[in-house]
């Protein structure tokens, strides 16, 4: 396997486990204690706030997530180009024994 194709699959796992992380950190958009109680939010219809680091962490490596998994999937379209049949040895037959030759009939 090709030294780059290594080095992007390295960084997709690795992006993939801090993106699964970092979302998993984060609350949701309503985690206001009005909320809780059925009361009106006002981060539902309000104004948002500033975007917290860890959303531009979950933006970033979204994005790198995003490139890596196309560019993986473009490398793995280029690398099979034709059917796996075509790449098996190919199969012989033993040939096909020869008939006997008929009896002759006997001489008198």
């Amino acid at each position: 396997m090709p030294w780059s194709i290594w080095l992007v699959m390295m960084l997709h796992i690795i992006v993939t486990i801090f993106l699964v992380l970092i979302v998993l950190i984060q609350g949701g958009e309503n985690v206001d204690i009005t909320a809780a109680f059925g009361g009106v939010s006002q981060a539902a219809f309000g104004p948002r706030g500033t975007v917290s680091t860890l959303a531009k962490m979950t933006w970033v490596l979204g994005g790198i997530f995003m490139c890596t998994s196309v560019t993986l999937s473009v490398w793995a379209g280029h690398r099979g180009t034709g059917s796996v049949l075509q790449s098996a040895p190919a199969h012989r037959t033993a040939p096909a024994p020869k008939p006997a030759a008929p009896p002759t009939p006997a001489k008198k």
